[in-house]
C-alpha cells in the first residue's frame, strides 16, 4: 500500500494509470478511498491510498497456469 498526493486536474482513472500501471484498477483505488467517491476532478494535494495488487491472471489460461 502506498500513498499518492493528488495533482490539480487528477481523475480516478488518471490516478490509476499513474500509479498502478492501468486504469483498470480504477476500481480498487475508489474502494479503498470511499470518502473521495463522489469526486469527479481531484484538486492538488488529496491523499489517496494506493492499495497494492498481485500479478493479473488470465481466465484465458488453463486451471493448472493460474
Amino acid at each position: 500500500m502506498t500513498v499518492y498526493s493528488t495533482i490539480q486536474g487528477d481523475t480516478w482513472d488518471v490516478v490509476a494509470l499513474k500509479t498502478l500501471g492501468s486504469e483498470m484498477y480504477m476500481s480498487r483505488i475508489i474502494e479503498r478511498n470511499i470518502e473521495y467517491a463522489d469526486t469527479i476532478v481531484f484538486p492538488a494535494g488529496v491523499k489517496l491510498i494506493i492499495p497494492d495488487v498481485g500479478p493479473e491472471v488470465s481466465v484465458l489460461l488453463p486451471p493448472w497456469k493460474r
